[in-house]
């Protein structure tokens, strides 16, 4: 059954990822494609989309891929298996405060969590880095089509507005928004 299906994968998902949407995104990803869920380029147009969309990058992962695959009752499924863990935990830690705080055993846990979470993400990064920017290969891209250095130049346009002082105070909506608009000037040009 489907709804089972999608609801205990986001339940392992969300049980076995620390740090946070971003750290989820191989394990989604790898979990969408082995069921055949969507393919890798869906799910990478739908992370642009919540980047743009209210509420928890993990939530709204769940619940798309939930609503593609199995309707409203699949979103449902999904998200509350994605949130079960983290909701069990956080009620079970907001019960033990005071124990855990100064204990020297959840400290080394959370030394070593910390470098995992930062190398889950950027493996995440390089994944769909991969697939945004070189999706026929490095060559194919490089050399014959523009819509790869369109996409190299919207990216270093973020990452200068996140990086250089003065324009690092611009909300990330508007960045979000000015990179929409340069690739919908960009796919017109283009005549995509």
């Amino acid at each position: 059954m489907i709804y089972l299906e999608l609801f205990l994968t986001f339940l392992k998902i969300g049980a076995l990822t620390f740090g946070g949407g971003y750290a989820m995104l191989p394990l989604i990803a790898e979990d969408v494609a082995a069921h055949g869920w969507m393919e890798l380029s869906e799910l990478i147009d739908f992370i642009a989309v919540s980047e743009s969309t209210p509420g928890p990058f993990a939530i709204n992962a769940a619940t798309y891929v939930g609503a593609h695959t199995a309707g409203v009752f699949g979103s449902v499924c999904a998200t509350a298996g994605v949130v079960l863990p983290s909701f069990t935990i956080i009620l079970i830690v907001a019960k033990f405060i005071e124990a855990f705080r100064e204990s020297k055993l959840v400290k080394g846990a959370m030394m070593g969590l910390k470098p995992a979470v930062i190398g889950l993400i950027s493996a995440a990064v390089i994944s769909i880095g991969k697939t945004v920017f070189f999706p026929h290969g490095v060559i194919a891209e490089v050399f014959s089509d523009p819509v790869f250095y369109v996409s190299l130049a919207i990216f270093a346009m973020a990452v200068v507005f996140s990086f250089v002082k003065p324009l690092k105070k611009l909300s990330p909506i508007i960045v979000i928004l000015i990179a929409a608009g340069l690739g919908i000037g960009a796919g017109y040009a283009l005549n995509l």
